[in-house]
């Protein structure tokens, strides 16, 4: 089964079943998608004004609370980091996979209650969903601040002796201290001019302490070189080396600050650590509260939809369909045999006031069909 699932709605035969056994039975009989009924609660209608006006803002809620489902995934997958295959059991949605919850979909009149007109509860949404933008943008920032400057300390840390932290490589005893006219220099040299460096190092200035060079560590590319000399000839030294492509690194040795360096490598490793867990618990909740927000949408969606469409009284059966693979076109072929005559005539209801071409139902950028349809995937690890 693929992660797709449409979301439709026809309006009642003689009874609402009678119209889910319809299309049950025509789905069924070619093998086309799994079914299931989508229930939805008697909400308070309002007027025809309120239902065209609502159908708009509902389009938009819909984008924007996806848009931050998604954001909310994304970045969970993010923090997950090497485990980032394991993204998709995170994602649950009231302690349920997402396909369970969209095909076992019951509204939850506690957060959202049904008393309250559409707009009111389309609000509720929208001032939840947006919360949890701030609130996700605030903790990211603040997780990634930390992780970046960690990860900058362990570039440092392993990265090439070009641009490597060397205070883990070096000891007390590979510097001249305490001297009042000598210094050790660090030097970057290619592996394959080695011998240039040996040939070359105790010439490239007056006043080099002879036989002074060894090498400290070597990387898959480069060695580091250790070389003493006079202080007073350093800058030229620096400048002889670098037209030979000896790379003087500018180092000095200092405990203090090694020491200082470690300390915050620990510590941004430890508050790495710490904040990890509840940011993560903080993602998987948030994420199924904005998952169980969408859904909810939807259902707002097709409700709206499914009056202004076949009319009063409210009589129209919502039904999930997760279509099995390569299935779609035929799926929609029959959709359109079983629906094709609502086209034209499914303004005709029982209520004079909604026998009217009601503007709205045409989105700009949203294909027609002759019933009620919105599609829902969830592929959210992609």
């Amino acid at each position: 089964m693929s992660g797709e699932f449409w979301l439709i709605s026809a309006p009642g035969e003689k009874t609402c079943q009678q119209t889910w056994e319809r299309l049950n039975g025509a789905t069924v009989r070619f093998d086309l998608s799994m079914n299931f009924k989508f229930p939805i609660p008697d909400l308070k209608v309002g007027t025809l004004d309120t239902l065209v006006g609502l159908s708009d803002e509902l389009g938009k809620l819909d984008s924007y609370v996806e848009n931050i489902t998604h954001k909310l995934a994304h970045y969970l997958g993010e923090v997950l980091e090497d485990q980032r295959d394991r993204l998709a059991e995170n994602l649950m949605a009231n302690r349920m996979d997402l396909t369970t919850y969209i095909t076992r979909f019951q509204w939850d009149v506690a957060k959202y209650p049904i008393k309250q007109p559409l707009k009111s509860i389309s609000e509720i949404i929208s001032k939840q969903v947006t919360q949890m933008d701030g609130d996700l943008k605030a903790k990211s920032l603040a997780y990634n601040s930390i992780k970046g400057n960690l990860q900058s300390l362990e570039r440092k840390a392993t990265g090439s002796l070009l641009s490597r932290n060397l205070g883990d490589i070096v000891k007390k005893e590979d510097f001249v201290s305490e001297s009042e006219y000598l210094t050790t220099l660090l030097v970057v040299v290619q592996k394959n001019a080695y011998i240039d460096w040996q040939t070359k190092y105790e010439k490239l200035s007056d006043m080099v302490v002879p036989r002074s060079s060894r090498m400290i560590y070597e990387d898959s590319d480069h060695g580091l070189y250790s070389v003493t000399l006079f202080k007073k000839v350093v800058d030229e030294y620096k400048l002889h080396a670098r037209e030979n492509k000896f790379i003087v690194r500018e180092f000095t040795y200092n405990e203090e600050e090694l020491n200082a360096g470690k300390n915050e490598l620990n510590k941004l490793a430890a508050d790495k650590k710490r904040q990890y867990g509840p940011l993560v618990r903080w993602l998987k909740i948030n994420f199924s509260e904005a998952f169980q927000a969408w859904v909810h949408v939807k259902a707002l969606r097709v409700f709206v939809e499914s009056v202004l469409r076949y009319g009063l009284p409210v009589n129209f059966q919502p039904m999930i369909l997760q279509p099995y693979k390569k299935t779609q076109r035929k799926l929609r072929e029959v959709l359109t045999t079983l629906y094709g005559h609502l086209d034209g005539s499914n303004l005709t209801g029982k209520d004079p006031k909604m026998a009217v071409d009601v503007p709205g139902l045409m989105f700009a950028n949203q294909e027609y069909y002759p019933y009620v349809f919105y599609p829902i995937h969830i592929n959210f690890c992609d």
